[in-house]
């Protein structure tokens, strides 16, 4: 079962049918998708549905995703881990009228925490397209470094992008400075 994890100011929980709305409204903006490897552009209602019955209660700790609830306006955003080649991946999205507002840094450091409690992983992955600083300070604010570059392919962009690689270690998360 995906537990319920609180912030200050919001809670993280499982993805639910009643997200389909914001979840299809937040991701077909360009602005969003397009900082993303695997959400097409448009995206539809139809997306978030076909999405929403992937996300099974009991699925492995390396591929648990969290919704991102806000008391005042609802599911906003999205924080999940999927497995990699080289082993598990963070990834996340925010809904564009809620930027700026150190929410995602928030959310993504509640799910970091739970992660590395959950897992025996020594090491978390992700990564950022070169062009997304916002989300490259969000990484190297919680620890991430980079270790390379590759090329990635954007489903909104229909193109290969170049794709700062990061990682973070749980040591380095374990000794960070709260």
């Amino acid at each position: 079962m995906i537990p319920v994890l609180r912030t200050a100011r919001f809670i993280l929980r499982q993805p639910q049918s009643g997200d389909d709305e914001p979840i299809a409204r937040y991701l077909n903006d360009f602005e969003v998708a397009g900082n993303l490897a695997r959400v097409p552009f448009p995206y539809r209602l139809s997306d978030a549905r076909a999405w929403l019955r992937t996300r099974l209660p009991n699925l492995p700790v390396e591929e648990t995703c969290f919704a991102i609830a806000l008391p005042e306006a609802g599911m906003v955003g999205h924080v999940g881990f999927h497995r990699g080649a080289e082993g598990p991946v963070i990834g996340y999205w925010l809904g564009r009228p809620f930027w700026g507002q150190g929410i995602m840094t928030e959310a993504v450091s509640a799910a970091i925490d739970w992660f590395f409690e959950a897992s025996r992983a020594e090491a978390l992955y992700s990564g950022v397209f070169h062009f997304n600083a916002a989300s490259f300070a969000i990484q190297s604010k919680l620890g991430f470094v980079e270790t390379g570059r590759s090329h990635l392919l954007c489903l909104a962009r229909d193109a290969e992008v170049e794709h700062i690689d990061t990682q973070l270690t749980r040591t380095t998360w374990k000794a960070r400075d709260r």
